[in-house]
């Protein structure tokens, strides 16, 4: 029995004999199934294809495949009063990450922004020594491959400690998280959106996608919602989904501009 993995997504589904039909994750009009069909790959396959790249970014360990494979996310590693957090997940995970992690305290708990990151969720726990996996319950049925580590949560807001609170954003998907540090890093706040808002490339700006990487953008009325519940929080920087992608320095001044401008264009 395998839990395969489909490489355009890198969704790891439940152990079966075979591998799955299709990828529900990539038929979904958010995701995509590759131009040459749905394939499937294994972890086994992918620590030996693949090397992971561990270095800094924006003075965070960060965790990325390379070369770049499905969705190019990148793990980050928050030291935090809630204890050592793991921001996203990777595809797969090899003893070289492991060692880093552990180098750097250890992590107590992973947490997911959205269903297009669950990517390898449940082989991170494991190697982690089975650490609890944190998701929004608005997200449940994308759970490809359960495990007794998930943790679900629901409501708007879910406090961790004094500095750090998950909001539930939505908009790309019904329990699209972001994460707010109230220090962060370089000592101010910190925003960490996965992809809602999505940081633009020019990381001056972001904007508001039901689907990336099929140009839909999402509701007005989501925006408006996601802006509501994110004026409470103060922060100066917003780290993007892949590596460098980061808005560095007047994060919600950005943030709140693009506000105006996506708004302005949808209703234009």
């Amino acid at each position: 029995m395998t839990p395969y993995i489909c490489p355009t997504c890198a969704t790891q589904y439940a152990a079966s004999e075979h591998p799955p039909e299709h990828c529900p994750v990539c038929e979904d009009d958010r995701q995509y199934v590759a131009w040459e069909g749905q394939q499937w790959t294994t972890h086994e396959a992918l620590q030996q294809r693949y090397k992971l790249r561990i270095d800094q970014d924006a003075d965070l360990l960060a965790i990325a495949v390379d070369p770049m494979f499905a969705i190019p996310q990148r793990v980050l590693h928050l030291r935090t009063d809630a204890g050592n957090l793991l921001w996203e997940s990777l595809g797969f995970v090899n003893d070289d990450a492991v060692r880093a992690l552990r180098d750097a305290g250890g992590v107590d708990r992973i947490i997911v922004s959205h269903p297009h990151f669950y990517s390898s969720m449940v082989e991170w726990s494991e190697a982690l020594g089975g650490v609890e996996i944190l998701l929004h319950e608005a997200d449940r049925e994308w759970v490809r491959r359960p495990s007794d580590n998930i943790r679900f949560w629901r409501g708007d807001t879910l406090q961790l400690s004094d500095e750090i609170t998950l909001i539930n954003v939505a908009g790309h998907f019904p329990g699209s998280t972001a994460l707010h540090w109230k220090t962060g890093p370089h000592g101010k706040g910190a925003l960490f959106p996965g992809d809602a808002p999505h940081v633009g490339q020019d990381r001056k700006q972001v904007t508001f996608m039901h689907s990336v990487p099929n140009f839909m953008p999402m509701k007005p009325s989501a925006v408006r919602r996601m802006r509501a519940l994110l004026a409470p929080y103060d922060y100066d920087d917003v780290y993007g989904f892949s590596w460098g992608r980061n808005i560095l320095g007047g994060g919600k001044r950005a943030v709140e501009a693009s506000f105006d401008n996506f708004l302005a264009q949808v209703a234009a």
